[in-house]
């Protein structure tokens, strides 16, 4: 059985509080509903993603040829790690804390993995997030990242959507340098709904992109999936993703206030979470917390411990974790 960790649901099912996942808590986007209930599932969508393609090219203003649909972000995550390795590639770069599939995809590749602060240079494969997952920040040096000529670059965007503090370090031109990994099921309050694309960047290595392309199931999205994205890139959706922030930059601001009143330490964020140090270690009261309903996601694996990782929830699940909290003591 896999030992892999995650936020989310678990053998208990779905917590009443869910800390441990970083979707949009307020709610699922109605406009992706409403496409997800006409969508039709009797039969197979395009398997070229003609339409789709073309529409998420407009939405980001690039070519349709640029436009690489996945059926998740962590199933591109290996599909192009495979990629890079049978292209001969050996090094993998990370960042000093990330998501975990970026090490297991190498791995699963027998390519070596390297971390900062060690030099990316020698790496036929680097991988950048920002906002950082899972700090939320921005990601160091990603300026220098884009424009080095050393391998291929991709940069997670898992959370840009839903970025509630702060700028992106990159502009469109510098973005065009590298591969862009988009996944708005977070941003649509639907992470039950997996899709993903990435965008090639402007002077790609042809040939790695045609391993990409190669190493593709057939069909990687269902009828859902492309509802989902379609529905993404619309005005109204789009209307909905910018207020939904609003309500959240409002919740993080109580949220952070709530832990600080714990007496925890919450490190800055840009996101819709951020991390803190606990007053006491989060194994210690996990099991207590989850009978209440509540679960954070601990940091270790992202080595990181004594901290936690928390989604911004609104303020009712917000006084459930104090007071679990407080009980625990």
């Amino acid at each position: 059985m896999s030992t892999v960790l995650h936020g989310g649901p678990d053998a208990s099912g779905v917590a009443s509080h869910d800390f441990s996942t970083n979707g949009n808590a307020v709610g699922s986007c109605p406009a992706v509903l409403s496409a997800l209930r006409a969508a039709d599932a009797a039969h197979y969508p395009d398997p070229h993603y003609t339409a789709l393609r073309s529409r998420l090219a407009a939405f980001h203003g690039v070519t349709a040829e640029r436009i690489v649909i996945a059926a998740s972000a962590s199933e591109f995550i290996h599909r192009i790690s495979a990629a890079v390795a049978q292209g001969g590639g050996r090094q993998v770069w990370l960042p000093a804390h990330s998501y975990g599939d970026y090490e297991r995809a190498a791995q699963a590749w027998a390519l070596q993995t390297i971390r900062s602060p060690q030099a990316y240079t020698d790496a036929a494969l680097r991988w950048c997030c920002e906002p950082s997952s899972p700090m939320g920040q921005p990601q160091a040096n990603l300026r220098q990242q884009a424009a080095s000529t050393n391998g291929a670059c991709v940069l997670d965007l898992a959370y840009e959507p839903l970025r509630l503090e702060g700028q992106a370090s990159l502009d469109a031109t510098q973005r065009d340098r590298v591969w862009q990994l988009w996944t708005p099921n977070k941003a649509m309050g639907l992470t039950g709904i997996r899709a993903a694309y990435a965008i090639a960047p402007e002077d790609a290595d042809a040939s790695l992109v045609q391993r990409i392309e190669r190493l593709a199931p057939s069909w990687p999205l269902g009828t859902h999936g492309v509802a989902m994205l379609e529905a993404w890139t619309g005005e109204e959706a789009q209307r909905w993703l910018a207020q939904s922030r609003q309500t959240l930059k409002d919740w993080k601001t109580r949220q952070r206030a709530v832990c600080e009143s714990l007496g925890w330490q919450c490190l800055p964020s840009d996101a819709n979470f951020f991390c803190a140090r606990s007053d006491r270690p989060y194994p210690d009261v996990a099991a207590a917390l989850r009978t209440e309903g509540i679960k954070l996601r601990d940091c270790t694996s992202f080595d990181l411990p004594g901290h936690v990782r928390l989604g911004v929830l609104p303020p009712a699940s917000q006084q459930a974790l104090k007071q679990a909290w407080t009980s625990a003591s």
